[in-house]
């Protein structure tokens, strides 16, 4: 059986991105942090709205095309100790697993760090949910970053 899935264009990314900054705002967060691949872009929107040159990345991986591994892999871990207030970019919160794995190693890492977690993307039936978003997710989403450039 096909997965049904849903084309995210460059125009609604554009759209879903200022809704996303506009609702993070008030965070007012001295770090952008990026996880890759799927928030590098997302990251870099918003550091740019907030005018925000402490823009990171952190890499994981959970997942392997559609396949979800049974493993977790969190690294390339920045240095954010200084950091008050860290937001979190991706383009979706799926199972929510692999995002609750980074949060716990961030928050043991710098416990002093306050983190908060901003998507385009999420599912209700996620293990933990972003504090900020803009979609429910209800098919498979090909980003047009994923499936543009081949």
């Amino acid at each position: 059986m096909e997965i049904e899935k849903y084309y995210y264009s460059y125009d609604e990314f554009r759209e879903d991105t200022q809704v996303l900054a506009d609702k993070c705002r008030s965070f007012n967060p001295d770090v952008v942090l990026g996880v890759a691949r799927g928030g590098l872009t997302l990251c870099h929107l918003i550091a740019q709205a907030y005018n925000l040159r402490n823009a990171f990345t952190i890499n994981s991986i959970h997942y392997n095309g559609t396949q979800k591994l049974d493993t977790f892999d969190i690294f390339n871990i920045p240095d954010m100790s200084t950091a008050k207030r860290v937001l979190i970019l991706d383009d979706i919160v799926d199972s929510g697993e692999t995002m609750r794995e980074i949060i716990k190693v961030l928050t043991a890492k710098f416990p002093e760090t306050e983190f908060k977690l901003a998507t385009i993307f999420y599912k209700p039936s996620a293990c933990i949910q972003p504090d900020y978003t803009v979609k429910e997710a209800n098919k498979w989403i090909d980003f047009f970053w994923e499936v543009d450039i081949k």
